[in-house]
């Protein structure tokens, strides 16, 4: 018996189609809770996923676990894995950060040289026509993606990759919390109105003076809508 027909080797081989399969198992609960189809507090029964996903309860266990220090879900001894709950203290906290972020990215965007700034601002406002059309048709997902999609902009301007990597995990968090913010019209109005001051601020700036209000314009953004929320 060669070593690749080894226990040994069978073993290893299955390890690493288990970690990969994982990862996938991971992205498809990730794009799931996301999108709402699980919501929080809602229990994830491994033999549940195991028969949904028709995979193995190594690659859902090594998911749940990766989710679980991502903080999406939760693991109770004795009880098992859910979606995370976070309460209204956890949603200021995380609102303020990333109000702080977003302000940074803010300040590095107007601070770029005028044909990438241009060009940023020539990115950013269909991304608030298409947040106008999703009001006029009442979709609050398409919405929402639009809405992640001008701040995410920012971010990738701001050129720092922990930064972006911090922010997708504030994001992740915050989801649900932002999908019950923008279900309302009237919010999403109100945010998006917000979002064309932003671009106006970020097509004007040839100042530090005009980096500083794009800057305080997306602070106030992401507090404002943290205000919205927590009137609801």
């Amino acid at each position: 018996m060669d070593w690749l027909s080894s226990p040994v080797a069978q073993e290893a081989f299955a390890e690493i189609k288990n970690t990969s399969l994982g990862k996938l198992v991971r992205d498809q609960l990730l794009n799931q809770i996301l999108a709402g189809e699980f919501e929080p507090g809602q229990a994830l029964r491994e033999s549940e996923l195991v028969e949904r996903l028709k995979v193995s309860r190594v690659p859902v266990r090594e998911a749940l676990r990766e989710l679980e220090s991502s903080g999406l879900v939760v693991s109770r001894k004795h009880s098992g894995v859910y979606v995370r709950e976070l309460s209204d203290e956890e949603v200021r906290d995380l609102y303020q950060f990333r109000a702080l972020l977003d302000s940074h990215a803010g300040r590095m965007a107007s601070q770029l040289p005028a044909d990438r700034r241009e060009a940023l601002v020539n990115a950013l406002e269909p991304c608030t026509d298409a947040m106008d059309a999703a009001i006029r048709d009442a979709n609050p997902q398409a919405y929402y993606r639009e809405n992640l999609r001008f701040h995410w902009l920012f971010i990738e301007c701001a050129g720092n990759r922990e930064i972006a990597k911090t922010y997708r995990e504030v994001i992740q968090k915050l989801h649900l919390a932002r999908l019950k913010n923008l279900s309302s019209e009237t919010h999403r109005e109100q945010s998006n109105a917000e979002h064309k001051q932003i671009v106006k601020a970020l097509r004007d700036s040839t100042t530090i003076a005009h980096a500083d209000h794009c800057a305080q314009l997306l602070a106030h953004h992401v507090i404002n809508a943290h205000d919205r929320l927590s009137a609801m």
